[in-house]
Parts: structure tokens; sequence; C-alpha cells
């Protein structure tokens, strides 16, 4: 495997396993910095075995999967070796992935046209998921949308996506695309200057966004910021330049989200990624925006709360999608949630 360093350890997220469970499915988050795996034990949820390797994207699609499927592997070893009965692998992509499982879109991961179910499918019964679809469906059967009839769920993260989750059910839309909240540029014109602004959130709001921007602000005093920890941390630390960074960032997340209000109406959202659960002044200026640009009056008060399961919820939601897929048998699954 091209990533050397693999760490093991467990996270509890329900009761410890015992002899009468036995039955888990590998669940895999795939996304542009890291490859999260583990064993999501049914039905509490328990997540064992979580392993952390870095995604390197760079080194080409074939690089990743090998280095997916021989987490994979190990993961299946693992759960044998604990007696677990593995049902099968569901892997979250942080890609466009159709209603047949199929990746359509290669903006990080070089995945399109590549068999990734099939491959996966050698080791065990294999089910491909966005990875934004699977952390709501964690959500909505373990997490802070459990029980919740409509409820929107938003990633924040390297990159920025939502998904309406109705009923346990996740919209995926005619194919597969309906994840999309802030990849596509808000064109408008400049009342004042006549310029043509082509504004993309992700650009300005994602963690990558919020590190370059930082770094930019630094570099005429030959200082060097490099992720979005760092500008968290500097602002903790009384930092002007990054309290007004991640103002602005978690405004501009505010107004999309928002929107996202607006055209869908939902009980609730839940706010996810690593980003989206880190608080500080970027979740108080987010919620506050959000607030304020959404029309109803009586919609402004809708709870908006962090992911419950935090980082974990694609990867407890990957797995769940397995036991989903068995029962519902295709993409477009619906969960008892009660």
């Amino acid at each position: 495997m091209s990533a050397k360093t693999v760490t093991i350890y467990t996270t509890t997220l329900g009761p410890q396993m015992n002899n009468k469970q036995a039955l888990g499915a590998i669940g895999l988050d795939i996304g542009g910095t890291k490859i999260a795996g583990g064993v999501v034990l049914w039905p509490s949820g328990e997540l064992v075995g979580r392993t952390i390797i870095a995604t390197k994207p760079t080194r080409g699609g074939g690089s990743v999967l090998e280095d997916t499927l021989e987490l994979a592997r190990r993961l299946n070893a693992f759960a044998r070796a604990q007696g677990i009965d593995i049902a099968g692998i569901g892997a979250g992509v942080a890609e466009l992935v159709d209603c047949d499982g199929n990746v359509t879109s290669s903006c990080t991961i070089q995945w399109r046209d590549i068999p990734v179910r099939d491959r996966l499918s050698e080791i065990a019964l294999a089910h491909v998921e966005s990875d934004v679809r699977a952390a709501a469906v964690g959500e909505a059967l373990f997490g802070a949308g459990r029980g919740v009839g409509l409820f929107a769920y938003v990633t924040v993260g390297t990159g920025i996506s939502s998904c309406l989750m109705q009923d346990g059910q996740p919209l995926k839309g005619a194919r597969g695309n309906a994840i999309t909240l802030s990849s596509s540029p808000l064109s408008t014109v400049c009342i004042h200057c006549g310029a043509k602004l082509r504004p993309v959130l992700e650009e300005f709001a994602s963690g990558p966004a919020i590190a370059k921007r930082f770094a930019e602000s630094k570099r005429r005093n030959n200082e060097r910021m490099e992720t979005c920890e760092e500008v968290f941390r500097a602002a903790s630390n009384g930092d002007q330049e990054a309290s007004k960074i991640l103002v602005s960032a978690g405004e501009a997340l505010g107004v999309s989200v928002a929107f996202l209000v607006n055209v869908t109406d939902p009980e609730l959202i839940v706010v996810g990624g690593g980003l989206g659960v880190a608080g500080g002044v970027y979740w108080d200026a987010f919620e506050r925006s959000c607030r304020e640009h959404i029309f109803a009056v009586n919609s402004r008060g809708l709870p908006i709360v962090p992911a419950k399961l935090g980082v974990d919820a694609g990867l407890v939601g990957a797995g769940a999608v397995v036991f989903a897929q068995q029962h519902r048998g295709r993409a477009n699954y619906t969960y008892e949630t009660s």
C-alpha cells in the first residue's frame, strides 16, 4: 500500500459489542485529504477498528483505489479476527455518484469511469455513495437527524455540499447530483462599478480556501500558514486577520445555507465535516448570517446543530448504507429512523 502509515484504534458510538451483535459492515469515507475506514456494527452504530490514511489524490485514481482496496482488506481481516460477520462494504466518495453507484465526476479523485464498486466487491459486496449522502444517512440513523422527518445535512471541509433527508431517505435527484451547494459561480454585476463578479462559495469558505486566504494575507509579512487549523489557532490567539477571514467565510456559508432553507423548508439543519464542527467565530458568524437571510419569519428559529457523529458521520453512514441496501435493493433507499 502506498500510504504507509496506518493508525488503528476504536471509537465507541453505542453499546459495546457482545456475543449477540456480530454483524457489521466496512465503512470507507474517501475524501480529498484522507481516507477513513472502520467496521460499523449493526444495529448499534458502534465503530471499531477506525483507520486513517492519506489520500494523496495527485498520484492518480489508480493509486488511490489500490490504497482503498488494501485498507478494505485490512478491515475485513480485522473483522474476521474479531468474529464479526461482514455484510458488505459501503464507500462514501467526495465526488458525484449516480443512482446506480457509479462515480461521475473527477474533481478531486480521478475515479470517473473506473469500476470502483466492482473492485471493492472482489473483497465483499460493495455499495458506492457520495460522501455527503452517506454522512446524512449516518446522522439520520444514529445522530442529530434521528427521528426527524425532514432535515438538511451540510458538510464543510475540503469541499462544501449538502443533502436533503426526508423520512430517512436522501434526495438524490434524477442523476445523483442533488448535492452541489457551493461549486458553481453565483454570477452577478457590481451595481457600483459594473464589474462582472463570479464568486464561488467553495473558493471562499471551505477549509483550503480559508487557509489560502490567510496565507496570502500573511505573505506580506513573510509568515507562512498552510492549514485551516492554523487559522483557527491564530484566531483563538487574538490574530485579527484570522478572525476576519473566518467571520467572512462563515457569513458566506450562512447565505447559501439560508437559500437552502428558503427552497426546501427543513425542520432542522445539521452541519458536519471537519470545518463544520469546528465551532468558534466561524460557526457563530455562519449561524447568525444564516438566520438573517432566511425569508420566512417562522423558519428563522429552526434548530441549526453540529453533526452528533462529528467527523465520523460519513464513515458510520457509509457502513449503514450496506444494511439499507440489503433491504431496499437500489440506491434510492428508505430508512427506519424511529
